[in-house]
């Protein structure tokens, strides 16, 4: 498995000025870091109990009239030792903090824990007042709960990702003439012929050369209904084979496949920093300037009004320990995380923060129409025979697929593909000829057929069928009996299930829906009138588009643009949300912020809410994480001293953590069709 830096705890915690310094475990891997911290709170639990037993204050609270000779001095090794083991990580991180010239959450801890240890073992050694070496243990434990807690959440969001990678199989059948050889996935090269059995996963990016299968792709495209695979269609490693087996020749193997451009992309995504990451990071750096100020401020202020010093320090410490700028760090890279993951499993690819972050700013979407909005192909739309003449629908297909069976022109495509749908079988046809720019002629059941163009029935003076009408995006082909009209196949580019629903939830959101097509004026007005779209450009050649794009932004439209990333860069590059669609065999477009792996109109739809959704789970976070903390530290300060509230560093620890845990639940929550 290649090295998930994506997801490297170190790095986050570099990013947001926590570092934990040298931990004594394997830097980067989530398990041992876990296993570290889990390890260091089981044994600080252990030194707890007998260290409250030990303190003057809780015997004093419980009543308890226990002790013995050099007990304190037992009290002060039991605390040495928690200071010292289970507070490494956060002096080892202050440690690395001061070097780095860059002091954030460790940089506090290690402060706080650091006074009110060494406060405490100066009243043990002469120093007149009370220790709080309880304060310490409590403060420490919670802590390391906190942190544990901290990196099993950043771990699960990791999960998705390390899911993807495990998408590819560990061995593959490469066939050699008759011999079939197993290898691993990793030496396959291109061109290699590789067998793929039915259940199993497919470990290359590669092009059937025989048989027919239905692949399941969900986990790379997001698209639950399996896919059918037949000759001289792709397919993508990692997906699942049903119960076919195929014969298929690598296009793309290892680092060069879909699948390992899709993890680089989100690594890529997750590591990246948006304008509001940016802001947490400020934040979280200004609060970490003013925890330590007023911690500083507070004891001063305490030990002016005459109290004394072990008050004025707790009161130091607990300011210190609340304001700890964790939950603040934390609230924007685990919603990236999970968020950039979850959109890779949906087929929603995440290439610049910021632009997927501006989709909540969205106020007109541009759609390219063929392959998005509509099928991209021909299939038929409707069919008309001529009583007398035939006697179904099914025999003036069968006879129009019998002379196309030879064709790849798109109209044949169409006809066989209705012919395959209907399940019927073809007659052989014999003596074909190509009617020039007009059609095809053969011979087939003993009958002369033509499939031709309106065009030839007008030079031949043949009669239109009564009440004949074309609607503007149907193409039409006549077939003939001798030089008697048979009836017609009428084809069309037909729009996709989807569209209809994608376009009504933009109305719903208040976007406007705009149609951009180089089809002429009667196809994209008939389009944008089916799908009842908010307007439409027809007719625009590709080097126009940006001119387009331009036209709504003047009028001040926040415009994303869907494009196939290639020929429409300038317009995905001029437009605020760049979206580059149907790009399964192109997903590095420089030019888009965000590629869709399929072009269906409902990923688009789902990318912006999911967008807005995803920005609301960070102001959600921020705002927490913030006002946590202008509610939480005059509280700490002592303000309401004299109504008697107070709040205890281990009670200021709690309510930090409780805060990190908050965030880090906020941020799971999160999900594609996540509505709050």
């Amino acid at each position: 498995m290649p090295e998930m830096k994506g997801h490297d705890h170190a790095q986050h915690q570099e990013r947001n000025g926590m570092g934990h310094g040298d931990m004594g475990h394997a830097g980067h891997d989530h398990g041992a870091m876990i296993a570290d911290f889990r390890k260091r709170f089981y044994v600080v639990l252990a030194f707890t109990l007998p260290i409250l037993a030990l303190s003057p204050m809780i015997r004093h609270w419980l009543h308890l009239q226990i002790g013995f000779p050099g007990d304190r001095y037992v009290l002060f090794a039991l605390s040495t030792a928690v200071f010292l083991y289970g507070g490494r990580p956060f002096l080892t991180g202050w440690l690395s903090e001061l070097k780095a010239k860059n002091p954030g959450m460790m940089t506090l801890i290690g402060f706080a824990i650091s006074v009110a240890y060494l406060y405490s073992a100066a009243t043990v050694f002469g120093l007149k007042g009370m220790d709080f070496f309880w304060e310490l243990d409590t403060l420490i434990l919670i802590m390391l709960l906190g942190h544990w807690i901290e990196i099993k959440s950043i771990a699960g969001a990791s999960r998705e990702l390390e899911l993807l990678v495990q998408l590819m199989p560990s061995a593959a059948h490469v066939l050699k003439g008759d011999i079939t050889e197993d290898v691993k996935t990793e030496s396959l090269k291109e061109n290699d012929l590789i067998l793929i059995k039915p259940g199993e996963k497919v470990p290359a990016d590669g092009m059937v050369e025989d048989g027919e299968s239905y692949l399941n792709e969900s986990m790379l495209t997001g698209e639950s209904a399996p896919v059918q695979k037949t000759k001289g269609q792709q397919v993508i490693a990692g997906s699942v084979n049903g119960n076919g087996s195929l014969k298929v020749r690598v296009t793309h193997s290892g680092k060069d496949s879909y699948l390992f451009k899709v993890i680089d992309l989100v690594r890529d995504a997750q590591n990246a920093k948006s304008n509001t990451q940016l802001l947490a990071d400020k934040a979280a750096r200004w609060l970490t300037i003013i925890a330590l100020l007023a911690g500083i401020t507070t004891f001063v202020v305490w030990i002016s009004l005459g109290h004394d010093l072990a008050f004025a320090m707790e009161r130091m410490v607990t300011v210190i320990v609340i304001c700890c700028p964790h939950a603040l760090g934390l609230a924007v890279p685990l919603v990236v995380a999970k968020s950039t993951s979850l959109s890779a499993q949906h087929g929603l690819l995440i290439k610049n923060r910021t632009a997927f972050e501006n989709a909540r700013k969205i106020t007109s979407i541009v759609f390219d129409k063929t392959g998005t909005l509509t099928k991209g192909k021909f299939e038929v739309s409707r069919m008309v025979f001529t009583e007398g003449v035939l006697k179904s629908e099914d025999e003036l297909l069968r006879l129009a697929g019998a002379l196309e069976s030879n064709s790849e022109h798109p109209i044949a495509t169409g006809i066989l593909s209705e012919v395959k749908k209907r399940k019927l079988t073809l007659p052989e046809a014999t003596q074909f000829k190509a009617i020039t720019g007009k059609g095809i002629e053969a011979v087939a059941e003993q009958k002369h057929i033509k499939v031709v163009s309106p065009g030839y029935l007008k030079e031949n003076s043949i009669s239109l069928p009564a009440n004949f009408k074309v609607a503007s995006n149907e193409t039409v082909v006549f077939v003939l009996i001798g030089e008697n009209l048979a009836g017609f196949v009428a084809l069309a580019d037909a729009i996709r299930e989807e569209s209809n629903g994608a376009i009504a939830t933009l109305h719903e959101n208040g976007i406007k829906s705009i149609l951009l097509t180089g089809d002429n004026k009667q196809v994209a007005e008939s389009v944008s009138a089916q799908l009842k779209m908010d307007g439409f450009f027809a007719e625009v050649l590709p080097h126009e588009k940006m001119e387009k794009i331009k036209e709504l932004q003047q009028q001040g439209e926040f415009v994303a643009m869907t494009g196939d990333g290639v020929n429409d860069a300038p317009a995905l590059a001029q437009a605020d949300v760049g979206i580059a669609v149907g790009s399964g065999s192109d997903i590095a477009a420089e030019t888009a912020g965000i590629v869709l792996v399929n072009s269906n109109p409902k990923d688009i739809v789902n990318l912006i809410l999911f967008g807005k959704a995803t920005y609301r789970k960070m102001t959600q976070n921020l705002a927490w994480a913030t006002g946590y903390n202008v509610i939480t530290l005059p509280l700490a300060a002592g303000v309401l001293y004299n109504q008697g509230i107070m709040v205890s560093p281990a009670i200021g620890a709690v309510l930090m953590t409780v805060s990190t845990v908050v965030v880090a639940i906020n941020a799971s929550l999160l999900s594609i069709g996540n509505k709050k």
